[in-house]
């Protein structure tokens, strides 16, 4: 498969990176299909040869994700930029135990938030269940009152 990929030139402590396009197992120092351009990292200058490389992006060819996020960020062509670097095992490790213990607190938080609205509206059932049975008590004791006044009228007759 043919990439877009860096490869290193100019002096010791003074890199200056071409882009290239070659085969993916191929080393960058040897032979490349053609130079795409250059990027010096010191003065952040990149030039390229855009028809080119939409040319060979066109035929299919990949890129590394470097050359990606150069690309993206000068304009030249569109899309998301990639992570370009990978963690270690340890510090995937650690980033994994993080978001777990993060999610562990957002459903704690959550479940205070449902007990919170469980609670005040059992407050709000238990308050209406009390006026319920308060109505119902007023009731009996006026049915009771009635019945009083029922018996009194018919012992007086």
């Amino acid at each position: 498969m043919l990439t877009i990929r860096l490869s290193r030139i100019g002096k010791k402590n003074k890199p200056v990176y071409r882009l290239i396009i070659s085969e993916k197992a191929r080393d960058t120092y040897g032979r490349a299909l053609e130079i795409l351009g250059s990027y010096n990292p010191h003065t952040k200058v990149l030039e390229v040869k855009a028809d080119r490389i939409k040319y060979w992006i066109s035929q299919g060819s990949g890129m590394s994700p470097v050359v990606n996020n150069m690309l993206i960020s000068k304009g030249i062509i569109k899309g998301k930029k990639i992570k370009a670097t990978k963690l270690s095992k340890k510090k995937r490790e650690k980033e994994k135990e993080n978001k777990e213990k993060e999610s562990k607190e957002k459903v704690k938080e959550e479940n205070k938030d449902e007990d919170k609205n469980k609670d005040t509206a059992n407050k709000k059932d238990n308050q209406n269940n009390e006026k319920e049975n308060q109505k119902e008590i007023k009731k009996e004791e006026a049915k009771q009152e009635e019945e009083k006044e029922k018996s009194k009228n018919s012992n007086k007759l």
